[in-house]
């Protein structure tokens, strides 16, 4: 089990890095993402996707950060510019259920001190989708690439276009 936890969303400033964040964790591997604080619209974006592109990842949002990385049965990686380098890290994390928690804002210190790892996927300023996507490509091994998630729309390979089938209307799909 994979979740993602995101501490700090702004709903007014954050919604599309916290989207991508999201969508991240469920392309790469995750089988949650939960936000610290209460954002319906973003519930409904990342549900409709899963409605839409299939799979069982699940989106919670409005919880307590501090008893959700407490009562956390299992590794608590937190991705940091300041942390332990990530080729380091990653072979020892050896728990099978994780929780690697990404930040919009200042992280406070406590999750510092909360975490099993404080890893950093580089050591200068990014983007927490990057690092999230680079995490768990690592710690999937890039399995997670493969993964069929079953849905009503799905992509297929092209490299002269685009190519999609709609499992609900009863056609072969559209090319563009």
């Amino acid at each position: 089990m994979i979740v993602v936890l995101r501490l700090g969303h702004r709903p007014d400033r954050d919604k599309r890095v916290t989207t991508h964040v999201a969508l991240t964790a469920r392309a790469l591997g995750a089988d949650e993402v939960w936000v610290s604080t209460q954002d319906a619209e973003l519930e409904r974006t990342v549900k409709g996707v899963v409605d839409r592109f299939g799979g069982k990842f699940r989106i919670k949002t409005g919880l307590d950060w501090r008893k959700a990385i407490r009562g956390w049965k299992g590794e608590v990686v937190h991705l940091t510019m300041y942390g332990e380098r990530l080729s380091k890290a990653i072979p020892e994390i050896r728990s099978k259920n994780i929780m690697v928690v990404v930040g919009a804002e200042k992280v406070p210190r406590e999750v510092y001190d909360l975490s099993d790892w404080n890893v950093s996927v580089g050591n200068q300023p990014h983007s927490e989708v990057a690092a999230l996507a680079i995490f768990l490509d690592r710690y999937t091994g890039g399995k997670a690439l493969e993964k069929n998630f079953r849905g009503r729309l799905r992509i297929v390979p092209n490299p002269r276009g685009k190519t999609v089938i709609d499992r609900g209307k009863g056609k072969g799909g559209d090319a563009a």
